[in-house]
């Protein structure tokens, strides 16, 4: 018999607390920081869905592993076990650990970068965009048509738009795009799972113009597993042989491990160019550390290594996708808007139609974030014109594309009941949307403004 309840693939065995906290109590410690969940104290949450970045359970064997980390200088025996593990997933020459995603970044695009350079992608998130444009040069978002429309469900909405990118190519010279990008799944885009056609022929397109392709890996086996599931030709290989499939169209790869490797901190560049290697290298002994920790401790590469096996395990991903489809489809029976169908790794409230009183220039993802919290202790994150807003000549806000609230699920960190919480607290605050009112930004750093910003809430 074929059981509907999938059960979570592992067993608990250290917990920790929760502190409850009143609305009274929130109502201050949310004005205190601003009226920003990003400045709020961790122990002041009760349900923490900022981000699934760094915030996973890590299982036994990876607790173990950190027992049996290798802290030598130069050459430790628990970087050569990461490089096996990287190289035996992406199939890559060259593996550079790094402390997380952006330092691979960093370095990638201090290299690449520089004025006059554009680089395009399905969707840049937020620190990969910032780490472009602080070298001068310009990121360009390139989704596809259908991903741009929440209420439209398909299977692959992260897809690149294979048109708009040639005809981005020729506008701009391919000898001024250093490289392309494919962010899987596509995180600012909801989510949303990229086909292996679509990477496929991302790469012959950009091979045609002697343009590197790189893939943004955080979550390649969410991304993976949902080929399996959704794409024809796939559906009896392993995520590990498609993820291989997948790196093989790449020349490069980022990678936060603090996603898909179910770790707190790490990450890694992976290269094929000989030459861009040694200059990556260069940098990251200036920047990171040496070549063979990069700004990780031992015992953090094999806490990586162990990950990186444990989440292309089948019972995994399926508890992984399946328990997000669940909060999905309630919120959907709840008549909330949200991102359809539900994403890898989070369930995206779409704020233009929740609170549709509530103008871009008003921040309506802010509000529902700062809902959130009010309502039930639960934090969140707007994807929206906070994060992504830019202003013209004269000062006036460029919307973002869409305004999201993004609910990022840890790995392995919470039960149906916290989700089934989360549920009811939603959809309390949906039932009030009406009332809830716009912010006003008073203070904003002039790169990723949305981790610092201060707000007020408009009155009127």
């Amino acid at each position: 018999m074929k059981y509907k309840t999938i059960i979570e693939p592992f067993k608990i065995k250290s917990v920790e607390p929760i502190r409850f906290t009143n609305r009274e109590e929130r109502e201050v410690l949310l004005k205190e920081a601003g009226y920003n969940p990003f400045m709020l104290h961790s122990d002041d949450v009760l349900v923490d869905l900022l981000t699934d970045s760094g915030t996973s359970a890590m299982s036994s064997k990876q607790w173990a592993g950190i027992m049996e980390g290798d802290e030598a200088y130069a050459g430790s025996k628990s970087y050569y076990r990461f490089e096996a593990v990287v190289r035996s997933i992406t199939q890559m020459k060259h593996i550079i650990p790094t402390h997380q995603g952006r330092a691979a970044e960093k370095i990638l695009f201090s290299i690449v970068g520089g004025p006059g350079k554009y680089f395009p992608n399905n969707t840049h998130f937020d620190t990969t965009r910032a780490n472009i444009e602080f070298t001068g040069s310009e990121a360009f978002d390139l989704l596809n048509e259908v991903g741009k429309h929440p209420e439209i469900r398909a299977d692959f909405k992260g897809n690149m738009d294979l048109e708009k990118l040639e005809a981005f190519i020729n506008e701009k010279g391919a000898e001024n795009i250093p490289l392309c990008l494919i962010t899987v799944t596509n995180n600012s885009g909801g989510g949303q799972p990229v086909s292996m056609q679509n990477i496929r022929e991302t790469k012959q397109l950009c091979s045609k113009y002697g343009i590197p392709l790189f893939i943004d890996a955080c979550r390649f086996a969410e991304n993976a597993y949902f080929i399996k599931l959704r794409e024809k030709g796939y559906e009896n290989k392993t995520p590990l042989e498609i993820a291989q499939e997948m790196f093989s169209y790449a020349d490069g790869v980022t990678m936060s491990a603090k996603k898909d490797a179910l770790v707190n901190i790490g990450g890694f560049l992976a290269l094929n160019d000989d030459e861009l290697a040694i200059k990556c290298r260069n940098l990251l002994i200036v920047t990171e550390g040496f070549v063979t920790y990069g700004g990780l401790a031992g015992r953090d590469l094999e806490a990586v290594a162990q990950g990186l096996l444990e989440v292309l395990d089948e019972h995994y991903l399926q508890y992984r996708i399946r328990s997000v489809e669940y909060l999905g489809e309630k919120l959907i029976a709840a008549g909330v808007p949200i991102i359809e169908p539900p994403g890898g790794h989070a369930i995206y409230i779409d704020a233009k139609r929740f609170v549709n009183h509530i103008p871009p220039e008003q921040y309506p993802g802010q509000s529902i974030v700062c809902e959130l919290y009010l309502e039930g202790g639960i934090r969140a994150v707007e994807i929206g014109s906070v994060m992504f807003g830019k202003y013209d000549n004269q000062g006036k806000l460029i919307p973002a594309m869409m305004e999201l609230v993004r609910l990022a699920i840890p790995r392995r960190v919470y039960t149906q009941s916290h989700v089934d919480f989360l549920i009811e607290v939603i959809t309390e605050v949906y039932k009030k949307r009406n009332e809830l009112k716009g912010y006003k930004i008073i203070y904003e750093a002039p790169i990723l403004r949305h981790f610092t910003a201060k707000f007020e809430p408009l009155m009127q």
